[in-house]
């Protein structure tokens, strides 16, 4: 990530604070130089920030910021910083932060970052911060399936107007969303206060750790959303476990809406696998394992789909794969 330019999605149901989170935000010294794609400038307190207009959508602020109104497909208005930029219309920036619609699935946003050729070698995906309104939140899961979804997806959650809601509630919604996302760590904030870099790391920060991966059931009202691991004993073959989580995307990709882990493929470092739905991050491969557990172990948060079914489906591939390897080293020996 060092030579591309890191993006944050800030994503959320309506209302339920992404534009007081990036508003806070833009105010932090650390946010210097920094490019803000929201969905409209005049819902953001920016006055008392602003140095000067570049034009009818983009401000420059006081620290640095430069702030741009979404005109429509993400993919242009990305190419569009990175030309001005070049022809020096824009000051130089180091960050990108991105507001999607309070309606958005943040999937499709991801799947261009991480495909579209232009986008892909000049951006990379730094972190997915999902706003969950603490009064609203527990109703809003039960009614709009995007939020379940938004939550799912996320890197880190931030539960906002947690100061107006009774603590009970509170740690309800807490427990529902740990459900639907065990691998996201969740931040009360209010008013948007919050140190930057609690929100915008890489996206590897939370690693699969054997003790804390699911095995329940998330609530019943969560869309059929739900979280579960998978620890395999015996070393992966790669080959076979690359073909059979391509065979899985491309038949229920929808319904895997994140997938994380780490694989051991019988070197000295695990590879890290980070997925949504049908984009695959770039697998990399660690010098060391993080802790003295070896196995494999997968994080999965799908919709609709059983774990002994994803369970049995790896274990027959990796059955094949050990039955290929066996052949092939038998085929040397003679």
């Amino acid at each position: 990530m060092t030579d591309r330019i890191p993006v944050a999605l800030v994503t959320g149901f309506l209302g339920s604070g992404k534009t007081t989170l990036i508003s806070a935000l833009l105010a932090h010294p650390a946010m210097g130089e920094t490019a803000v794609l929201v969905n409209e400038l005049g819902e953001v307190a920016i006055d008392h920030h602003l140095v000067r207009q570049v034009d009818e959508r983009t401000v420059v602020l006081g620290s640095g910021c430069i702030c741009c109104t979404l005109r429509g497909d993400l993919r242009d208005e990305l190419r569009d910083l990175l030309g001005r930029r070049a022809r020096g219309e824009l000051e130089p920036f180091r960050r990108v932060v991105v507001e999607t619609t309070g309606l958005a699935d943040p999937a499709p946003v991801l799947s261009t970052l991480l495909t579209e050729p232009v986008l892909r070698h000049n951006y990379a995906v730094e972190a997915v911060v999902a706003t969950v309104d603490a009064v609203a939140g527990a109703a809003t899961l039960d009614r709009h399936p995007e939020s379940v979804k938004q939550a799912a997806v996320a890197d880190t959650l931030v539960l906002t107007k947690a100061d107006a809601a009774a603590p009970a509630a509170v740690a309800a919604l807490e427990a529902r969303l740990r459900a639907v996302n065990p691998l996201a760590p969740i931040r009360r904030v209010a008013f948007g206060a919050i140190a930057p870099d609690d929100l915008l790391r890489a996206r590897d920060h939370d690693l699969p750790a054997t003790a804390s991966a699911p095995q329940a059931r998330a609530s019943p009202h969560a869309h059929d959303v739900h979280a579960f691991s998978v620890v395999l004993d015996e070393p992966l073959d790669w080959d076979a476990f690359a073909v059979w989580l391509t065979m899985l995307l491309h038949s229920r990709g929808l319904d895997v809406l994140r997938v994380k882990g780490l694989l051991d493929v019988g070197e000295p470092g695990p590879v890290v696998l980070d997925g949504v739905q049908h984009v695959v991050h770039r697998p990399r491969h660690l010098a060391a394992w993080p802790d003295d557990d070896r196995r494999s172990r997968i994080v999965f948060i799908t919709r609709g789909l059983e774990r002994e079914a994803v369970l049995a489906s790896l274990q027959a591939f990796a059955r094949l794969g050990r039955v290929a390897t066996a052949a092939a080293t038998d085929v040397v020996d003679r």
